[in-house]
């Protein structure tokens, strides 16, 4: 079994002169629960090379067991060094996708057309996909086979306006991803702010925040377990 999970290549938090990128806990959480099921993971980003760490993420009060364990291991750091160029990437070569949040796809990978076209034929092709936090905005671009937007009718969550309001960024991130998809025509569920909080509306799963990221990592191996019993 092979997952492909996709960061940001975006460092810059609007015109704060703020840095920002991937949340830390987003990819280490999901990184591990995959890692230790036997599944060979693959990292990409749209530049290549080493993604951008949010680094406010990295601080003391966001830390857990599984950032410190990611940043001891030396495997995990080396593929986070060297993600693969996403240009590059085909779906075929994996059994599904994660999508790790932080700020920084709000940016790039929302109007990035390969991570559009990967989520397209992905669900296309019948495999689950998960994407937790901010994530979820990329849906916002992503189109279904009628042509209508992706999310239109279905359950998804993903970083809501209130946490966003908690963060102080609302004047600052390019859109509200909550906002956007409501327009669109989905069913956006949320929980209190930084509750964990899951939703999956057949193959696509969505996480609400970096809380959530490791249930969404267990639930998207539940639905390839099934998908390969059935």
């Amino acid at each position: 079994m092979k997952i492909l999970m996709v960061l940001t290549s975006h460092d810059q938090l609007g015109n704060t002169g703020r840095k920002t990128g991937f949340w830390l806990e987003e990819l280490a959480a999901p990184y591990f629960v995959f890692r230790d099921a036997g599944v060979e993971i693959v990292l990409a980003s749209p530049k290549g090379g080493q993604p951008p760490l949010d680094p406010k993420s990295n601080e003391p009060a966001f830390q857990t067991e599984d950032t410190r364990r990611f940043e001891r291991d030396s495997a995990a750091t080396a593929a986070l060094a060297n993600t693969l160029r996403l240009s590059d990437v085909d779906q075929a070569d994996y059994d599904t996708v994660f999508f790790p949040g932080g700020h920084g796809p709000l940016w790039d990978l929302t109007n990035d057309h390969n991570a559009h076209t990967l989520i397209e034929e992905t669900l296309a092709a019948g495999k689950p996909l998960a994407l937790v936090c901010h994530a979820p905005g990329i849906l916002t671009k992503v189109k279904a086979p009628d042509g209508g937007p992706i999310a239109k009718g279905r359950t998804v969550t993903g970083f809501t306006n209130s946490e966003e309001a908690a963060v102080q960024l609302v004047e600052v991130v390019p859109y509200l991803l909550e906002d956007v998809l409501r327009e669109q025509g989905a069913k956006f569920s949320a929980t209190e702010d930084w509750a964990v909080h899951v939703v999956q509306d057949d193959q696509l799963i969505t996480g609400q925040n970096p809380a959530s990221s490791k249930q969404a990592a267990r639930l998207l191996l539940n639905a390839l377990g099934e998908q390969t019993a059935a």
